[in-house]
């Protein structure tokens, strides 16, 4: 097994592409839950190219019928990222102040994480984000209600060899 870095660049650019429409080649989750993990599974995907077929415990999509929890569920996603030893992308919790742009927030409500975003970039040091469900371009973190958030920062993905 190898590491391959994270594409950020690429997780970006495709998280502008697509903030404010929907790929064809997924599955909009708007209707039934929300869009907002599956567009942030889109953007990292996109920034390593690397998914993880693991039955259960992986993370990949296929189509709505064949597809991993952890594609779409904000909990899933980030036991996944933090605890991912096989094929794919892996990560870390930080800070705001260690993020960078490609790394992912989630929102709490004091009581559950509901909401995954990505960092496109900075003004004065605050982060502004790349989002679905509420779509989302480019749009201050600041202007969001939460109670507790946390950043997963991707460090890269393993490529099995």
């Amino acid at each position: 097994m190898s590491i391959i870095k994270y594409n950020r660049t690429a997780a970006v650019d495709y998280a502008k592409r697509w903030a404010l429409g929907r790929n064809s080649v997924y599955y909009d989750f708007e209707n039934i839950g929300g869009d907002c993990t599956n567009f942030i599974s889109q953007c990292i995907y996109a920034g390593c190219r690397i998914m993880n077929y693991t039955r259960d415990v992986g993370w990949y999509y296929n189509s709505i019928s064949d597809r991993a929890a952890a594609w779409t569920s904000v909990e899933q996603l980030y036991r996944f990222l933090i605890l991912n030893k096989g094929a794919g992308p892996f990560g870390e919790t930080t800070n705001l102040k260690h993020s960078q742009i490609g790394d992912i927030i989630q929102l709490s409500d004091g009581e559950l994480f509901y909401h995954s975003c990505i960092i496109t970039g900075y003004k004065f040091g605050s982060p502004y984000v790349c989002a679905h469900t509420n779509d989302a371009l480019n749009k201050p973190l600041r202007n969001y209600h939460y109670n507790n958030l946390r950043v997963i920062h991707i460090i890269g993905a393993n490529k099995i060899d």
